[in-house]
């Protein structure tokens, strides 16, 4: 006779494959479609879409048979968040009209994968019980990264005195194997082991896309400021929000150290991201990240960024990863609007384990908005989605943050589902008596609560950063 957790997980199994099955007819769907009549910027949108469903058909069939719940979902939360990003790529350039051509099983399709998301967050009891994985003791690590990072990793992360030794080279003045990016990128070979590309010191102007058959990359630049990469792509030229990246990133196991990437569109040109993630456990490590509306997008998957500099206007950090971004700087520049803010999470199932966590990090007025910042009013985030979920633990909050503290994003949307939480912060814009009166807002006082916002606890970072070698702080 099955035990009941072997029975619970045969149902979820279950579950999940008709999902799958689901995924793959919505992915076949979506390529035989006619889109002759369609104009160039909806057969953008649709070229996402079709990359989008591709990659659900990939995290679903992951998921199955897995017994790792937190893995599992955080696959089945990428796939979710997969679907609202393809319609999105319509609804930004106001071509919702479009979405009616779209086969009627895709919100089926839709509704699986929320039943998903729910059947596995209920099995996670069995599958503990049918993991033979020994549950590691969390460790505490002061300066050290989350567990996931081998320590091969984390030689190549903290190794001083120029770059680690590179498989690939690339330079401009044809010193290295390859004078660009994406050159070297099509050049590797994805394999089990990690693959180290150097990038020397230069200015590299160009989209680089980092597929999802890419694994464990590790690009080493030359320093902040040093090498850098830059492109201008944006919404007003065209582009969807997604595809907009000048750096863009799918494979799993991403590593980048000592780069800065940059959008340079301007805030008249809305959407344009600098560098988008979707790697699962990746690290972004003494980088900067530079841009004005939608600069870093956090698109979906485990994420730690530690280290770094990230400039902005509007909703700058976005997307619905479960991301956390301990000891960063997060400079705040001069917008056309009145208003700037910091974040803008797009958590839209409450099953989906995704956040955007600032950790010990320091919000400021970048340079261009310091002398003006009285004219603006600087917020810590809104509401993109209905389950947002933001939280700013002890962070240095400067004098530019409204009293407020949060921004709606419309009306009354989301203000009693979405999740902000504040704990311990200091400085002179972290005063909580103004803040907003929302119910889902919280001014958090508990250690167990807010210890579930930490690295260890909220990205499983004890056991997958460690092995990148970067420093870490497990606990609060």
């Amino acid at each position: 006779m099955p035990t009941l957790h072997e029975t619970q997980f045969k149902l979820r199994e279950s579950a999940l494959q008709t999902t799958l099955d689901k995924a793959k007819e919505a992915h076949g769907l979506v390529k035989a479609m006619d889109v002759a009549t369609f104009d160039e910027r909806a057969k953008l949108a649709w070229a996402d879409c079709m990359e989008l469903y591709d990659d659900s058909v990939d995290q679903l069939n992951r998921s199955l048979g897995s017994t790792d719940h937190s893995s599992s979902q955080t696959w089945l939360s990428a796939a979710f968040t997969n679907q609202q990003t393809c319609r999105n790529g319509f609804t930004d350039f106001n071509l919702s009209s479009y979405l009616n051509s779209f086969p009627v099983m895709l919100s089926d399709f839709s509704k699986l994968l929320r039943n998903s998301l729910a059947i596995n967050k209920a099995a996670a009891p069995s599958m503990a019980a049918l993991s033979n994985k020994k549950t590691r003791n969390r460790r505490l690590l002061s300066d050290g990264f989350p567990e996931w990072v081998s320590a091969a990793d984390r030689k190549l992360l903290q190794s001083s005195g120029g770059a680690p030794a590179a498989d690939i080279v690339v330079a401009q003045d044809g010193s290295g194997n390859y004078q660009t990016i994406s050159e070297a990128v099509a050049a590797s070979k994805s394999g089990g082991k990690r693959l180290v590309i150097h990038v020397k010191a230069g200015v590299y102007k160009e989209n680089v896309v980092i597929k999802r058959s890419m694994k464990n990359l590790m690009f080493v630049g030359d320093g902040i400021g040093a090498t850098i990469v830059t492109g201008s792509k944006n919404a007003q030229g065209g582009s969807t929000t997604f595809r907009s990246a000048t750096f863009a990133v799918s494979g799993d196991g991403f590593i980048a150290r000592d780069m800065t990437f940059e959008n340079t569109a301007g805030p008249q040109n809305h959407q344009a991201v600098a560098l988008r993630v979707g790697s699962d456990l990746s690290v972004i490590y003494s980088c900067s990240i530079i841009g004005y509306q939608d600069t870093l997008y956090v698109y979906a998957q485990r994420q730690f960024y530690r280290d770094c500099n990230i400039y902005g206007t509007i909703d700058f950090i976005f997307g619905n990863a479960a991301a956390v971004l301990q000891n960063c700087n997060i400079y705040v520049r001069k917008p056309m609007n009145q208003f700037t803010t910091v974040t803008a999470q797009g958590r839209k199932d409450p099953n989906q384990n995704t956040g955007i966590i600032v950790h010990n990090s320091r919000v400021t007025a970048a340079s261009d908005l310091k002398a003006v910042q009285g004219s603006y009013k600087t917020y810590l985030g809104r509401p993109w989605q209905k389950y947002s979920r933001t939280v700013f633990m002890k962070c240095s909050l400067d004098s530019l943050i409204a009293p407020a503290g949060w921004l709606p994003w419309s009306g009354d949307f989301a203000l009693s589902t979405l999740y902000y939480g504040e704990y311990m912060n200091a400085g002179p814009g972290a005063g909580t008596s103004g803040r907003v009166n929302w119910p889902g807002y919280r001014v958090i006082t508990s250690v167990t609560e807010a210890g579930k916002f930490s690295v260890g606890n909220f990205l499983a970072g004890d056991s997958w950063i460690p092995s990148t070698g970067v420093p870490f702080t497990s606990g609060l």
